[in-house]
């Protein structure tokens, strides 16, 4: 059998994969796809063959990765319905897709890690939060799970009825990261700095800022202040930002976040 398989190998269970063959080896790591395009790509990228269909993923697998969008999860509980045993591990990285979802749909007995990773794991730099069921894992199994989400970036571990919270912090804040390099880069470029080093610029200093707040353990706001000499030029343009309101921005932009996560499980 063989340690981890993954339904699904788009762009977020690609990049997992890639972290789990750097991690367990070209031997431990099988994976299928829906799109016989996607899994050829993934073939030619990695090296690593595929198997034909979801149910032959749960035949060899001790580990499953569920890497597929939400509203295919009937599909998937349907291929592989009285299947899974209690010996293996069903992860599931979809939004809106509960532990008790996954039980409902695969069984009772079946333990559930449930996660939310985000796009920077193309780089090596994810950040994902993960729940577990309240089954018993083995402390080999949750080596294994650990070595998984460090394989691709860093995680936490959050209860469940946290993880709508954990989707606003790290799934889909990414794209407000990219939007405010974008406007730091064009705002640049207003003044002449070239386009491909505004965007340089901009996306290096933003690193390079994430990087300080999490190998200092400062708070935001010291580091914040450290920048801001009075009567200078950069207190100067963080009172704009008060005054056009970044900060409600933010916060509006994760209540807009959480409600829809929310309600896609309201919904199902």
């Amino acid at each position: 059998m063989a340690m981890m398989g993954f339904i699904g190998a788009g762009n977020m269970g690609y990049p997992m994969l890639r972290g789990a063959l750097k991690t367990f080896g070209m031997d431990n790591v099988v994976f299928t796809d829906a799109s016989k395009d996607r899994c050829e790509f993934v073939k030619k990228e990695t090296g690593l063959s595929y198997l034909n269909d979801n149910k032959a993923i749960a035949n060899s697998c001790k580990y499953i990765l569920l890497a597929v969008k939400p509203q295919y999860f009937g599909e998937v509980y349907k291929d592989l319905q009285g299947m899974i045993t209690p010996d293996q591990v069903i992860i599931s990285i979809a939004a809106g897709i509960t532990i008790e979802d996954v039980k409902t749909g695969l069984g009772l007995n079946v333990r559930v890690v449930r996660a939310m990773p985000n796009m920077p794991a193309m780089v090596n730099e994810g950040m994902s939060g993960v729940c577990f069921s309240t089954d018993t894992f083995s402390e080999e199994e949750k080596t294994v799970i650990d070595q998984f989400f460090t394989s691709f970036g860093k995680y936490q571990i959050f209860e469940e009825r946290l993880m709508n919270a954990v989707i606003c912090a790290n799934g889909s804040s990414p794209a407000y990261v990219y939007m405010f390099i974008e406007a730091l880069a064009d705002s640049v470029v207003k003044y002449g700095i070239p386009r491909d080093q505004a965007y340089t610029l901009a996306a290096q200093t933003v690193l390079g800022a994430a990087k300080m707040v999490l190998e200092t353990g400062a708070h935001p706001g010291v580091l914040k202040d450290q920048v801001c000499s009075p009567g200078g030029t950069t207190i100067a343009a963080v009172s704009a930002l008060e005054e056009y309101g970044l900060r409600n921005a933010v916060i509006k932009a994760t209540d807009a976040c959480f409600d829809k996560a929310t309600s896609m499980i309201k919904n199902k």
